[in-house]
């Protein structure tokens, strides 16, 4: 038989509960009711990006492209302002100042 201490009783125990919640956060995570309820206000957005998908299928390559793009737009609109904020403030990280000034110094047009 093998002994089990009590750390790793404890450990198993943990990782019990790490796995059961993991498993029940995806079960809740595919649950319909929930998926359309979290979406209902952006289904503008997911109509017409999806039917873009479709009319690219089907052989409209322009026009549905142009459909994805709008609804790409429409879906994350929210999204673009906080995106482009910490663009605006990338210049004050760190790593990210001092990166993009050595890319800016080693261009050349040569």
């Amino acid at each position: 038989m093998i002994s089990i201490t009590e750390w790793q009783k404890i450990g198993v125990g943990i990782t019990g509960f790490g796995v059961f919640f993991i498993l029940f956060g995806i079960l809740l995570y595919f649950d319909s009711v929930l998926l359309a309820f979290g979406n209902r206000h952006k289904l503008k957005g997911t109509s017409f990006f999806l039917g873009g998908v479709a009319i690219v299928l089907l052989r409209w390559p322009l026009l549905g492209m142009l459909l994805e793009a709008y609804g790409f737009i429409s879906l994350f609109k929210g999204f673009f302002p906080m995106a482009f904020g910490f663009l605006g403030t990338a210049a004050n990280i760190p790593f990210l100042s001092m990166l993009s000034q050595r890319l800016q110094g080693t261009s050349s047009m040569v």
